[in-house]
């Protein structure tokens, strides 16, 4: 059996307390809650995998780099993809290499079959001496076997397991389990050093039960206000404290938008800096609109983001709605043009009350609709208006000058004989 975390065998990377954990990890940038600490304190006695899950930006990666920092470990890291198998997470054979010694080793082969009756025979001395080319010298680690088989302890990080097939969660099951490594042709790997194992998952799908089940497991959200002030601080990026705590309140706002991508905490660090170079005084509207694509990375993220800033900035702040700019958005800001609006609005934003389609459930202007039934009753204009002729109303007189105009006009357009 492999020796047990906290048995000796790994020197000074073994934590004392949880307030230990919290110490150390904050000595290297990295600002664990009681949860998490304890989590990881967990971890470090008991032996077991560390599973977190939650969304992308929160510090899952973050906390594996820590931990080799913290503990003096080496790092190895499996990055999943989709299509992934084990040729690329456990190992794979080098056959580049065994081709290359077979050719210079093609003189010897003959001697061995030299003297062979047959093919049979021939090919059941080839088949004695198989074993030369799958032995340690062609084998290709990857970073699971090569966890199993370090003369060091490591830190292995199973980056994004969620984006990898179920496939490779049956490969890692006998690794998470035992913390060894079975090669069909050499035999079982058992490890040397327990690694400290950690597993992040964006949730982009269920993780299996067979997985989840042997691993200690850590929803991981984002930091609060303090923490996450914390983490800027720490981070050295120019920005006055007094700017920085507003900007973490308006990240905190831009996270309540659901957008697509919410800002991550990295992400928030990168804008702080961006401000900093641009030598802020004051987080204005303006200001954060134009940096904003630091942390927004879609342009329906971005719109709705810019919408929601002057109210993030200054909660008090009125935001024009849609078509206020210019006063030309069909309700005619606050100007007059000498005419009722009343009904206007209805028809020039697609007759759906105020706000167009996208108010469909607020109710009609009830001002506006008497308006327009008004201008509806019959009688309000004479029967010529309709098209109809007036027996009461007599033409006008015709003087002799636009007589004679007409009749010379009329002249004018008769074809000549």
């Amino acid at each position: 059996m492999p020796p047990k975390p906290g048995s000796g065998d790994e020197g000074g990377d073994v934590f004392d307390s949880v307030a230990d954990v919290t110490a150390r990890f904050a000595e290297h940038g990295y600002f664990a809650d009681e949860r998490l600490a304890t989590t990881v304190f967990l971890q470090s006695r008991l032996g077991k995998p560390l599973l977190l899950e939650g969304p992308a930006g929160v510090g899952k990666t973050q906390l594996a780099k820590s931990l080799a920092e913290v503990t003096g470990r080496r790092l190895l890291r499996l990055q999943c993809y989709e299509g992934q198998d084990e040729t690329t997470a456990l190992y794979e054979w080098d056959y580049g290499k065994q081709l290359l010694y077979t050719q210079l080793l093609r003189e010897k082969i003959g001697q061995i079959i030299g003297d062979a009756v047959g093919l049979a025979e021939a090919v059941d001395k080839i088949a004695a001496e198989d074993s030369v080319f799958f032995s340690e010298q062609f084998l290709a680690e990857r970073p699971l076997l090569q966890a199993i088989r370090s003369e060091v302890p490591v830190v292995l990080l199973i980056d994004e397991v969620d984006r990898a097939d179920e496939a490779l969660e049956a490969v890692l099951l006998e690794l998470l389990a035992e913390y060894q490594v079975s090669v069909p042709e050499l035999g079982t790997y058992r490890a040397v050093h327990v690694p400290y194992v950690v597993l992040t998952s964006n949730n982009t799908r269920d993780l299996s039960a067979a997985l989840k089940r042997r691993c200690l497991h850590l929803s991981l959200d984002y930091p609060d206000t303090e923490r996450e002030l914390a983490i800027i601080r720490s981070a050295g990026t120019g920005l006055a404290d007094a700017l920085a705590r507003t900007l973490v309140e308006v990240v905190r706002g831009l996270r309540e938008l659901e957008l697509r991508k919410a800002p991550s905490i990295s992400e928030t660090i990168d804008w702080a800096r961006t401000l900093a170079v641009l030598g802020a005084s004051e987080l204005t509207a303006d200001l954060l609109a134009q940096t904003a694509n630091v942390v927004v990375k879609y342009d329906r993220d971005l719109r709705r983001t810019l919408e929601a800033l002057p109210g993030l900035v200054d909660p008090n702040a009125t935001v024009p709605g849609p078509g206020a700019a210019g006063g030309h958005g069909h309700g005619h800001g606050e100007h007059d043009h000498g005419h009722s609006h009343a009904g206007h609005d209805d028809a020039g934003r697609g007759g759906a009350g105020r706000g167009g389609a996208e108010h469909d459930d607020e109710p009609a202007d009830e001002t506006g609709r008497a308006v327009r039934a008004a201008k509806d009753e019959p009688g309000r204009h004479s029967a010529a208006y309709y098209g109809e002729a007036d027996a009461d109303r007599k033409p006008p007189p015709v003087g002799k000058a636009q007589a004679e105009r007409s009749f010379n006009a009329r002249g004018a357009r008769r074809r000549p004989v």
